[in-house]
């Protein structure tokens, strides 16, 4: 692709504007950077899974703001699981949970879960909050790299990416901290039973212990 365009870093305001469009917006979290677009928008995830090179049956996860913000979003979370996320969240875990609200093709997985990140870097927290203030997604919480190839870790390999690229739709969030730069976020799936860690991160099996408990007796 051409490198002739700009990387624009856009203010919060400004950044919920460009996904409103349709456009993608790179954001840091406190693990790798992540990639934005409206997740309930055909065109803007097609456009994310271009930019990715992404196949489109792989599931894309969404940015919340917390555990309240699941149930406006028709996802099913027993109470006991909900005191137990409350240790976890904001932090370095995607939760899959089955669905009632409607998204994008694509978003949800073939069991019909979507995977929700909650942030607990100021930058990614505000772009969530900011979202759904304003009818925006909720927004994907996807990696920001080309699929196979490492996440961006830092604002400066966020911009290489972006210009080695070279899209008009792509856009960064201004501002500060940079991501924490560790490891990408575990990933639980609690829509089966028994509930499965899908990917191994930051999070240890101390730290699950009491979630996936508190689903399994629920």
């Amino acid at each position: 692709m051409s490198t002739a365009h700009p990387v624009p870093e856009l203010d919060l305001e400004a950044a919920v504007a460009h996904l409103r469009r349709g456009g993608l917006l790179g954001f840091p979290t406190e693990t790798v950077w992540g990639l934005a677009a409206d997740a309930r928008s055909p065109e803007a995830v097609e456009a994310l899974r271009r930019w990715k090179g992404r196949e489109a049956t792989r599931a894309l996860s969404v940015l919340v703001t917390g555990p309240a913000a699941l149930a406006a979003l028709g996802a099913e979370l027993p109470e006991r699981a909900r005191r137990a996320l409350g240790d976890l969240w904001p932090g370095p875990l995607t939760l899959v949970l089955p669905v009632r609200a409607s998204f994008a093709p694509g978003v949800a997985n073939e069991a019909g879960g979507v995977g929700f990140r909650c942030s607990p870097h100021p930058l990614a927290a505000g772009l969530a909050r900011r979202a759904e203030q304003t009818a925006v997604g909720p927004v994907t919480a996807t990696s920001l790299n080309r699929s196979g190839e490492p996440p961006a870790r830092t604002r400066a390999e966020a911009f290489e990416l972006a210009r080695r690229l070279g899209d008009p739709a792509l856009a960064l969030l201004a501002g500060e901290p940079d991501a924490g730069g560790g490891e990408p976020s575990t990933v639980v799936d609690l829509g089966t039973s028994p509930p499965r860690v899908l990917r191994r991160g930051p999070l240890g099996d101390p730290a699950l212990g009491p979630l996936l408990a508190a689903e399994r007796a629920a």
